[in-house]
């Protein structure tokens, strides 16, 4: 069973990992990610794809042409392990991501 974090444990995680353009809502983390194009959001989520079997940890992922939406949680709430793979998500977007050019 997974151990869920209280609020505050959350906000310390995120900020170590430096997550600002991630939002909570409830006992979710989203972020929207735009790529150059659809090719390369593709190439993103496979990236991410890697981190999450690493993990054993999935994340929700709505591709819209070259706009991905991704929604981390667990069962109940937020965990290490969502955390862990919205810093995951960031790395592996990186640079393919608009904005960082």
């Amino acid at each position: 069973m997974t151990r869920l974090l209280d609020d505050d444990e959350v906000d310390k995680r995120m900020s170590h990992y430096d997550l600002v353009d991630w939002r909570r809502e409830g006992g979710t983390l989203r972020r929207t990610i735009d790529a150059y194009d659809f090719p390369t959001a593709v190439h993103i989520v496979q990236k991410i794809v890697v981190e999450a079997q690493k993990l054993d940890h999935h994340p929700d992922i709505d591709i819209r042409g070259r706009t991905l939406h991704f929604t981390l949680s667990s069962e109940g709430g937020l965990s290490d392990a969502d955390v862990e793979l919205a810093q995951r998500i960031e790395t592996a977007a990186g640079t393919l991501a608009r904005g960082h050019d």
